[in-house]
């Protein structure tokens, strides 16, 4: 572990200090979705499709009403018509109400195992799942379409009838299961190759991961009955899933409040609604809380993974090892509903280099499996293991350091990206370097079986709207209300910089998640934009905090406020040493007064720092069992500046340790008639304590001149290079390169026993 040093004379920022929420988490104080009990609750459960495509004929539910215990039932008809309707997502975008709603309650057509058809609510869970049972469904069973190419040709099954592909924005002639074409492009890609030297062009593919978050979905609503609904969940953005809540639901976003809980893990799959307008719709027939709660396979079922992928990349470069020529296809999965997030994995795809002839073809595709969610820079691990496991056969050829390759190559200020924005200040060259000079990268691996890979990573992060409320207490502390729910440890890192704005401690910061009717909109926590979208919120509320206490001061000693400084905690005359007075005890004094000193901030952050990695895999690949091992792993990363550097040192190995699951052993396994068949921790693999090393972690810091302490954000980037570095190391130590991930070991063993063959 080891960390650039910034010279800026930081108090608090850059520092470890005890994170606010912790004695709640380790003592079991903290209130998690499932915790939520309420006087009279009931609790429900919800009927799902064992069927991945089916009609629904008709759906009875009088005998489930009829058991004794049963207080609700609902259905897709309790819902309100949403055809031709779309739901405003505020600046994540528009999307079509009917696919919300049909997510949360099928009709007309289950489109994936585990639809939600119907939901009861009872007396207890158990009477509950009993009801299930009662409920009568008729299907009609269609064939199901589960890979994305095979969904794109003419004669696949459709999911959606009605759906017309938007080829680069005109609408096709014809229904089809692609949703969206997109393109990015720039220069002569045909003059490119024409220059080039070496040309490779190669096909990959990625499977359907989860997020895997330890916590299960968990919803409590309570329905008044002058139409106010309160809602207890847990998810990534209180706004959001009041947004969405109140557009399914058809109730005045006024008359509904969002109670955000702790959150047992997200990484973008606790963005979507799924149990919680079932939740409400339950509580307002059966007039009685309701609680929703999802057992394991629910999830695996029925919530949102990442989509699964096909790319296709040519590239072309010269004997010096330059690209002059990219040429791309993405189609990624989508799911039941349209919105793969290809167009995130057509902007990273190159991201960190400078090519100047390149197209790069996306096409959102949907399939018969659960509607995708994001999972942490989603679309870009998909499209930059293409690039990256790309590149280093060209290295292979031109008998160049990987390394050196790319720095030969790597993007920097000015540069323009896939979309034609050109980047501010970046970091890319400076971890590449890290990277080179690190211990782990000069050090000799040796060993039959072994090999050492390499690969680069970038996430452009996201700015968004953030909202916090700052109030003085009379003892000098603050409290510090925020938009922004708590996945990672953000409660203290935005804390963290109000503190340094005020020069007080960081404990003096008591900082809260609040409710959406206690503070400003705020986006969702997701694009690694917490630390940097709420905490320059933070940095303004302790501006406009330290004006307010400078006024105070000034107007107490009668001097004007240009005189007085707040430094340390201390506010001081610049003109009179005799004239101080501690933050504590001016606060005191304020309190007697009745002045209160506070501050609303809403914010936009525009300009917003991209990020960039390089990661070292060390493996061992046993070549009876196939199975590879992990021997050494180093993660780079340019954080701008580590608020505070044990949480990003986290997000760096909680980042690499996902992405070692997704390249060896995570995956989505269905059968042909759609059905999962892995709906488990015990069946799908994930890395556990005995599966890893230590992750080593270098944090570079090359500051965001778009946020005054010059953040950047951490979460994304590190699940990005591990496919790559991972598939890279693999063919080093083999000889034989797989195209495919996860690199399972029956892949592994059947990659290998072909070269024998």
């Amino acid at each position: 572990m080891s960390a650039t040093e910034t010279t800026q004379p930081y108090k608090v920022i850059g520092k470890r200090p005890v994170r606010h929420d912790g004695v709640d988490k380790v003592t079991g104080r903290a209130v998690y979705g499932a915790d939520v009990q309420l006087p009279g609750m009931l609790y429900g459960k919800v009927l799902r499709s064992p069927h991945a495509h089916a009609r629904i004929k008709s759906i009875r539910t009088d005998k489930a009403l009829a058991l004794e215990g049963v207080k609700a039932v609902v259905t897709a008809a309790d819902l309100p018509d949403s055809e031709g309707r779309f739901a405003n997502l505020g600046e994540l975008g528009e999307v079509p109400l009917q696919h919300l709603s049909h997510n949360v309650l099928a009709s007309g057509k289950v489109l994936y195992q585990g639809h939600a058809l119907a939901a009861v609510a009872a007396t207890s869970s158990h009477l509950a799942e009993e009801a299930l049972d009662l409920i009568e469904v008729d299907y009609e069973v269609l064939p199901p379409v589960l890979e994305v190419l095979q969904a794109m040709q003419e004669n696949a099954p459709l999911l959606h009838e009605n759906q017309f592909t938007q080829e680069l924005g005109q609408k096709g002639s014809r229904p089809s299961n692609v949703a969206s074409h997109q393109t990015f492009q720039r220069g002569d890609v045909k003059a490119g190759f024409a220059a080039a030297d070496h040309i490779l062009e190669r096909e990959y593919r990625s499977a359907t991961v989860h997020q895997g978050y330890i916590e299960p979905h968990a919803a409590t609503a309570v329905w008044n009955a002058d139409g106010h609904v309160t809602l207890w969940c847990t998810t990534q953005g209180a706004f959001s899933m009041r947004t969405c809540v109140h557009q399914i639901l058809g109730i005045p976003v006024s008359k509904l409040k969002v109670i955000p809980t702790e959150i047992g893990g997200g990484f973008g799959g606790k963005i979507p609604a799924y149990g919680e307008p079932v939740a409400a719709l339950l509580a307002r027939k059966a007039r009685r809380p309701v609680k929703v709660v999802m057992d394991r396979t629910e999830v695996f079922l029925a919530t949102g993974p990442t989509s699964g992928s096909y790319v296709k990349l040519k590239m072309g470069v010269k004997r010096d090892g330059r690209i002059v020529a990219a040429e791309a296809t993405l189609a990624y999965e989508a799911g039941a509903f349209p919105g793969a997030i290809v167009g995130a994995g057509g902007l990273c795809l190159l991201a960190p280099y400078n090519i100047e002839n390149y197209v790069i073809e996306m096409y959102d595709v949907v399939v018969n499996k659960p509607k995708t969610a994001a999972y942490r820079a989603p679309g870009a691990p998909n499209s930059e293991h293409a690039t990256e496991a790309l590149i280093d056969e060209f290295c292979d050829l031109l008998k160049m350091d990987p390394l050196e390759f790319r720095l030969k190559n790597a993007a920097k200020e000015g540069d323009p990206q896939a979309n034609g924005v050109r980047y501010p200040r970046i970091g890319c060259i400076e971890t590449l370097e890290a990277a080179r000079a690190s211990e782990h990268y000069r050090s000799t691996l040796s060993g039959p079986n072994r090999g050492r890979g390499v690969a680069a990573g970038y996430w452009m992060n996201a700015g968004l709207t953030s909202s916090v409320v700052a109030r003085l207490n009379s003892d000098g502390t603050v409290t510090l209300g925020e938009g922004s729910t708590d996945i990672g440890g953000t409660r203290t890192s935005v804390a963290m910089q109000l503190a340094e704005s005020l020069g007080i401690r960081a404990e003096d910061v008591i900082p809260s998640v609040a409710d959406t009717e206690s503070v400003g909109y705020t986006e969702v926590t997701g694009g690694s934009r917490v630390t940097f979208a709420t905490g320059y919120a933070a940095y303004e509320a302790g501006q406009s905090l330290k004006q307010q206490l400078i006024e105070q001061a000034a107007k107490q000693w009668k001097v004007e406020p240009e005189r007085v400084r707040l430094e340390d905690g201390i506010l001081r005359d610049r003109n009179d040493a005799e004239k101080k007075i501690s933050l504590p005890e001016l606060a005191e004094m304020l309190a007697h007064r009745g002045v209160d000193i506070g501050a609303r901030i809403t914010v936009t952050p525009q300009k917003v720092g991209g990020a960039f990695g390089a990661h070292i895999a060390d493996v061992e690949v046993d070549p009876e069992t196939g199975k590879v091992t992990i021997l050494r792993y180093t993660a780079v990363q340019d954080a701008g500046k580590a608020i505070h550097p044990s949480y990003v040192e986290g997000q760096m190995q909680g980042g690499v340790v996902q992405g070692i699951g997704w390249a060896l052993n995570e995956e989505y396994v269905y059968n042909n008639e759609g059905k999962l068949l892995n709906a488990s921790f015990l069946d799908y693999r994930m890395p556990t304590s005995l599966d890893l090393p230590m992750i080593e972690t270098i944090i570079v810091e090359v500051p965001n001149p778009g946020h005054p302490y010059g953040v950047r954000g951490a979460g994304e980037v590190p699940i990005v290079p591990p496919l790559a570095a991972i598939a890279n190391a693999a063919a080093h130590a083999t000889g034989v390169r797989l195209y495919e991930v996860p690199m399972s070991p029956p892949r592994v063993v059947k990659a290998l026993q072909a070269r024998i063959k």
